[in-house]
């Protein structure tokens, strides 16, 4: 309660109570009002200026780890992406020229988009342009690494059959790199026998008579015996992918029709039968029924004992499968 005020009243020598008319009541009224009010208005203004509601400290908080959050997803997303762009540089310019493979067209592996308003979910924010960036590099970086995870599916794929056309390919010689070759692939005005001219379909090796002959690549024994053609005894092979390898004026073979051999395996010993002026091997490669240059399907420059080390390694791989 407020304390009463009073005055000394002179006329009759008596203290009466001071009465303030009603407006000045009224006037102090608002007159404390208003400066509580203004009070009260800095006081909360300087509050969280200074310090701030406990509310307020969270989100600033949430907001701020939002920001590192964004910035870390950010370089995760740029790293990610420079590492998809080396996969792809390396799939198209290594694995898949020597694989034989095509590349992916640009147009497969940033596809375009069209339709509605794919973001529509993501407009009427403060940052609204950043979502919808964030979104983007996102979903592009998804469709790109499909497209290369599928991309190296199919480059396993073709990398097993590689390998295995690899192995039935005829890539060696028939006979050790040391013997003198003869006549190879040519027009010859002269049959050393027949004395007639006409081609030479291959390439003939001077052995000594009994001189091992090896199959040059894996395949199957499609013919195994004596040719009226002129080839005497001897052996074709099919290895598959259009090749064929024939073997001819062999003294003996080893190998019979139906047969799978590997390279490396013997097949049968040189020698002179058939239309020959001496003991030699003829080697002849196809190539879907075109005759090819047999110099041009192996390295000769090897020794004699690294020749053999290779044909050891490959029968006795042969014999573990």
């Amino acid at each position: 309660m407020p304390a009463k005020k009073y005055f000394l009243d002179l006329t009759d020598l008596q203290y009466k109570q001071v009465k303030l008319p009603w407006k000045d009541k009224i006037l102090r009224f608002l007159l404390w009002f208003v400066i509580s009010a203004a009070v009260s208005v800095v006081y909360l203004v300087l509050f969280k200026n200074f310090f701030g509601s406990p509310k307020e400290k969270i989100l600033a908080q949430e907001l701020e780890n939002l920001k590192i959050e964004y910035s870390l997803l950010q370089i995760h997303i740029s790293n990610a992406d420079q590492r998809l762009k080396s996969l792809e540089l390396s799939d198209d310019s290594r694995y898949r020229p020597i694989l034989d493979m095509d590349s992916i067209p640009e147009s497969i592996r940033n596809p375009g988009y069209g339709g509605t308003d794919r973001y529509e979910d993501l407009e009427g924010y403060d940052n609204t342009g950043l979502m919808i960036n964030m979104k983007m590099r996102i979903e592009n970086i998804r469709n790109r690494s499909t497209v290369q995870y599928e991309s190296f599916k199919s480059v396993l794929e073709r990398t097993a059959e590689w390998k295995r056309e690899m192995e039935y390919l005829p890539m060696i010689s028939p006979v050790n790199v040391i013997y003198r070759r003869g006549d190879g692939v040519k027009f010859r005005e002269v049959h050393p026998v027949l004395g007639s001219p006409q081609w030479h379909h291959g390439q003939d090796f001077c052995t000594p008579y009994g001189t091992e002959v090896y199959a040059t690549g894996a395949g199957r024994v499609i013919f195994s015996g004596w040719n009226s053609g002129g080839f005497g005894n001897c052996v074709v092979i099919d290895h598959g992918y259009g090749y064929q390898t024939t073997y001819g004026h062999l003294s003996s073979i080893r190998v019979t029709e139906g047969q799978n051999v590997k390279r490396g395996d013997m097949i049968g010993y040189s020698g002179s039968s058939g239309t020959s002026s001496g003991p030699h091997l003829h080697y002849q490669i196809d190539l879907y029924g075109k005759h090819k240059n047999p110099l041009h399907y192996f390295n000769d420059d090897l020794t004699e004992d690294e020749y053999f080390e290779m044909i050891q390694t490959l029968t006795s791989r042969s014999m573990f499968r």
